[in-house]
């Protein structure tokens, strides 16, 4: 890791640069994955299944006895795990159910809003180095509480099969279907919809940086997605109350994800720093994942801040997906944080637990978009719709407003919609 010693505010931006991928050019090798899904259907989605995975299922959809024969190869132990997380998740977001009521803005003017679940869903959960089965229960548990009518889900296919515990996970958690596809053809065909995959209406789920560019097309096809995303990351901040072990592994737990992970360590002094880097190497040696982890660390940076406010500014202004904080004042420093995908307090709070079993969402936003997005909650799954009723004494009260405002803006046909209603609320 790369150490900074009390940096100028002014360079906070240009020192937490992400790493940078030539988006252009990733696009320019999914866009005709696109265009071939679209044209040829189920066709495109063996070709590049073959091409990209090395393997064809037989049939891309599993069918209920085929998931359950899988799942059953879980591991007892796992299976209580995976079960008791997922009433963690389901009671974290149950609990964020909407509840409006009607209000009457104005005596006869009535207004409300209701909540509708999004009809059709799509999740996709990569194969890639590690099963993320954790991401099934944290999209699909939500979905189901939603009251979303099709959940299905797509990962890559392979000789092996899928892990037992993608499947468990799945069974459990509400999932409609489940199509052994991945990458961008994946994207691609919840997207369109093929001669067997549904289309959705919006795309959830993490994947390496093909998969990313993948949903980004398919917004700008007409599928919503849940958010932009990129590498995990996670800012840690530190001062002489943290133990410094836990950090490294906190650290580490980020950094094995992926060669594109950054993790960044602010702490109050160089003493901590240098404890951490040592627990980091010593720790390291013992990850099966250790290569993955030590490039991690090449693009990971320690910053050492002595003032708590200045801290505050760095953390704000990476906007991390994970922010650990390990410090004395934990709560003081809390409320003064604005951008951050989830946010764990003091030294007894792992951000391993948000990823598997806490209840809170661990699909959150990185690369500093959680400056302008929230992570996948209850709500992501939803949509608004507001209602109005408005009585004729209603009208009365509000038309003058109204008629004012459409012939201010020239749109009088806005303003006969009011005007005829008056003049003729007899009839």
């Amino acid at each position: 890791m790369q150490i900074i010693d009390n940096p100028k505010p002014e360079i906070f931006a240009e020192l937490l640069a992400r790493p940078v991928f030539e988006q252009a050019d990733i696009m320019e090798v999914v866009k005709p994955v696109f265009e071939k899904v679209k044209k040829e259907g189920i066709a495109a989605l063996r070709y590049y299944s073959k091409k990209f995975d090395g393997f064809v299922p037989e049939n891309f959809q599993l069918s209920g006895n085929e998931l359950k024969k899988i799942a059953n190869q879980c591991p007892r132990d796992l299976q209580n795990a995976i079960r008791q997380a997922a009433e963690n998740i389901k009671q974290f977001h149950q609990a964020q159910m909407p509840q409006f009521s009607s209000i009457e803005t104005m005596p006869g003017v009535k207004c409300r809003q209701k909540v509708s679940a999004i009809e059709k869903v799509g999740l996709y959960i990569p194969g890639g180095t590690a099963p993320l089965f954790s991401t099934v229960l944290m999209l699909a548990v939500p979905a189901k509480i939603a009251g979303c009518k099709e959940i299905i889900l797509c990962t890559p296919p392979s000789v092996g099969g899928i892990h037992p515990a993608i499947a468990y996970a799945a069974l459990i958690s509400g999932v409609d279907k489940l199509f052994l596809i991945g990458g961008a053809q994946a994207i691609a065909a919840m997207c369109y919809g093929t001669e067997s995959i549904p289309k959705v209406h919006k795309i959830f789920g993490p994947g390496n940086q093909y998969v990313t560019a993948a949903k980004q097309f398919a917004f700008l096809e007409g599928t919503a997605i849940d958010m932009p995303a990129g590498p995990s990351e996670v800012l840690v901040y530190a001062d002489k109350t943290a133990i410094p072990s836990f950090v490294a592994a906190d650290l580490l737990s980020q950094a094995e994800h992926g060669t594109d992970s950054q993790v960044i360590l602010v702490a109050t002094n160089k003493n901590i720093v240098d404890k951490v880097l040592n627990e980091i190497e010593k720790q390291l040696q013992k990850l099966p994942r250790k290569e993955i982890a030590e490039k991690a660390l090449r693009n990971s940076k320690a910053f050492i801040i002595e003032d708590d406010k200045k801290a505050i500014n760095l953390i704000n202004e990476y906007a991390p997906e994970h922010l650990i904080l390990s410090v004395k004042n934990y709560k003081e420093i809390e409320e003064q944080i604005l951008n951050a995908g989830s946010i764990f307090l003091g030294n007894y709070t792992p951000e391993s637990a948000g990823d598997y079993a806490s209840g809170t969402n661990h699909t959150l936003p990185t690369n500093g978009n959680a400056k302008m997005f929230s992570g996948v909650s209850l709500d992501s799954f939803m949509k608004k719709i507001t209602i109005q009723e408005i009585s004729e004494k209603g009208l009365n009260n509000i038309a003058g407003i109204i008629e004012i405002m459409a012939e201010a803006e020239q749109l009088y046909a806005h303003k006969n919609a009011v005007s005829i209603r008056v003049k003729n609320r007899n009839l």
